[in-house]
């Protein structure tokens, strides 16, 4: 009797970057072939859609994959999140910045990243609740993080990662800023920002180190930075000057690890989820669901996560 072929459903966005995956896509599904999958293709007409398609997804399937930018797998980690029975999920990058990808060491090559997706490993992630969302790499308000949804996709794709530094110039000079209090098991403190993040990621924006060092992507914790409203201009160019050299700076920034923050502020803030507008709140819980879903990466990587967890426990225990 001839054994059933495994199912995989490979749903991907179109548009997504320069819509690069119009010339790939024979490659990809060659290789999802070629490793002995049965293929259902899917491709997305909308915002919300993958989410949708992934919280219905019928229980037959062994494999997600998907391919577009992080708000592509954003919408998949979600749908993921909501069903009982969960899938691994592989990830095709094909989006401007791609920041988790670029974590996890996943290629920009779309046919190696698929070889990944259908033979990697499989990697229990972290990923964050906000409120009823979910995110997988960040959840970011203030300066600098509406840009990557105001800023149109053909920007984007003629400019890449410079779209996000000439739109942010722009907006530096009528910077908003929100009176915030801030609660978590680590620490609590309240007054004016103009940026928040809570993050599980080695890239954001297209730019590496910002976050800090020793980021682990399954240690149930998130990395938190808050800036808070310089008085003047010569403080502005100091907290940018910190962030250039990717450095804390103690007289206008929290950081620190928790796995669950209260966010309450006078004032409803538009968030910013995995790059996509999350909508406004005045109140918001965001905390750390620990290995909540798998992702296929190289074995490589897999060690390399390992061997930085290790070590990260090996330095929080001589503090």
């Amino acid at each position: 009797m001839e054994r059933p072929k495994k199912k995989l459903y490979f749903i991907y966005n179109p548009h997504a970057g320069k819509e690069h995956i119009k010339g790939k896509l024979y490659g990809i599904l060659k290789v999802m072939a070629d490793a002995g999958y049965e293929l259902t293709v899917y491709p997305t007409k909308g915002a919300r859609d993958a989410m949708e398609q992934i919280e219905q997804l019928p229980e037959v399937y062994d494999l997600v994959v998907c391919s577009g930018g992080d708000g592509t797998l954003d919408e998949v980690v979600t749908g993921m999140m909501r069903r009982k029975h969960k899938m691994p999920v592989g990830y095709i990058p094909a989006g401007t910045c791609n920041d988790f990808a670029r974590s996890l060491k996943i290629p920009v090559n779309m046919e190696e990243a698929a070889q990944i997706a259908v033979q990697g490993e499989n990697f229990p992630c972290d990923v964050g609740s906000f409120n009823d969302n979910s995110f997988i790499y960040i959840a970011a308000f203030g300066i600098f993080t509406d840009v990557s949804y105001s800023t149109k996709q053909e920007v984007k794709n003629v400019l890449g990662q410079m779209a996000y530094i000439l739109e942010g110039m722009k907006s530096i000079y009528n910077v908003k800023s929100y009176q915030l209090k801030v609660t978590s098991a680590e620490m609590c403190f309240e007054g004016d920002f103009l940026f928040g993040m809570v993050t599980n990621s080695k890239s954001v924006g297209g730019f590496k180190g910002i976050i800090g060092k020793d980021v682990v992507f399954d240690d149930g914790v998130y990395e938190v930075t808050f800036i808070r409203r310089p008085k003047n201009a010569i403080e502005l160019q100091e907290i940018l000057a910190a962030l250039l050299v990717k450095e804390i700076d103690s007289k206008y920034m929290y950081s620190f690890r928790s796995a669950r923050i209260e966010v309450e502020s006078k004032e409803s803030i538009p968030w910013t989820l995995d790059g996509e507008f999350g909508g406004t709140h005045d109140y918001a819980v965001i905390s750390n669901n620990p290995r909540a879903v798998e992702i296929r990466v190289t074995n490589e990587c897999r060690k390399s996560i390992t061997c930085e967890k290790n070590l990260a426990i090996q330095q929080a225990d001589h503090i």
